[in-house]
């Protein structure tokens, strides 16, 4: 797997591309109602995912980057309210050539928030500013609990969808916001435990999101959702993500320049606000949209965003860091 890594990527990617493939060879498999009721594992898998989120915080490293308010505004308004719009802007170009769940799953993409793990790590690999990562990344998968069913409800609203907003927000309240706080409360007496048992959690987080993704594709497919989509559907995914990411990335290095941040700050505002999570929006997409029979392809745009992202970052971050080592 050494070729993976050399481009910040692991077997988990080719486990959900395994996941996909699964789903589309065998869709009995993983369909809710299906061979293994995989559903079961899904519904209470989301709480477990943000547990363990919870648990894995640390309140110190957000201390840390605390009161740098200018980095934490730029990479938050990025987030929730650059990336949005930019969403919006591509659905209404690409319009004609979208579905609605295939367009909704691109504004879905657009409204999540930023990723953690990943940022955090492309960011010390660049010699970035690491505190301020963490805190600007888990900020930002604190506030999408509430601003991406904003969000989404706008949206839907505006194209004369259907959307029950307050009962989302109690799903996500009860299986995303209270899972998270439990993880918080508990993490006192557990982080030794976690710390021991660190690659256990991280099977058990990723197991979540596999079976989700197998749950959804395996629903779409025997919904009929992807007979009328293939490669080309794929590849228009994967043009308009490059697109949305070179174009926020760029908004982003301009934005730096012109406030004056240093070195440091503008390679966390940059890799911060130009990421999107697959951990935190797999599962959300599982309470938002949980009984949509297009949920896989609405979770295909956040898949494909996420694959490309790492590779883009991951050279950026390698190219950045062995450029400050030589200076």
């Amino acid at each position: 797997m050494n070729w993976l890594k050399r481009f910040g990527l692991d077997g988990f990617m080719l486990a959900l591309v395994g996941a996909v493939g699964l789903a589309v060879a065998w869709p009995a498999l993983g369909r809710t109602g299906g061979l293994v009721r995989i559903e079961y594992f899904t519904n209470y898998g989301v709480a477990l995912v943000f547990l363990l989120y919870g648990l894995t915080l640390s309140p110190q490293k957000l201390r840390e980057g605390l009161f740098n308010w200018r980095l934490h505004l730029v990479v938050q308004l990025s987030t929730f309210l650059l990336f949005p719009l930019l969403g919006l802007l591509l659905v209404t170009l690409f319009g004609a050539h979208l579905t609605p769940a295939l367009a909704l799953g691109f504004f879905y993409l657009a409204a999540l928030p930023s990723t953690v793990s990943s940022s955090v790590a492309m960011t010390s690999i660049a010699r970035g500013n690491v505190p301020g990562a963490i805190f600007n990344a888990s900020l930002s998968s604190l506030i999408g609990v509430f601003v991406t069913p904003l969000w989404i409800n706008a949206y839907l609203k505006a194209n004369g969808a259907p959307f029950d907003l307050w009962p989302v927000i109690l799903k996500v309240v009860l299986l995303v916001l209270l899972p998270i706080v439990l993880g918080q409360v508990l993490r006192p007496l557990l982080i030794r435990w976690l710390t021991q048992h660190a690659a256990l959690t991280k099977r058990l987080d990723r197991a979540t999101i596999l079976a989700i993704v197998l749950n959804s594709f395996s629903d779409s497919v025997a919904e009929g959702v992807w007979a009328q989509h293939g490669v080309s559907t794929i590849a228009l995914i994967a043009a308009v993500s490059v697109g949305l990411f070179v174009l926020v990335y760029a908004l982003m290095n301009l934005l730096c320049r012109r406030l004056g941040f240093d070195r440091g700050d503008t390679i966390a505002s940059t890799f911060c606000g130009s990421k999107k999570s697959l951990a935190a929006g797999v599962p959300m997409a599982k309470v938002m949209f949980g009984a949509h029979p297009a949920l896989g392809l609405i979770i295909a745009p956040i898949m494909v965003y996420h694959f490309l992202q790492l590779v883009i970052v991951s050279y950026l971050a390698r190219q950045l860091g062995e450029a400050e080592a030589a200076r």
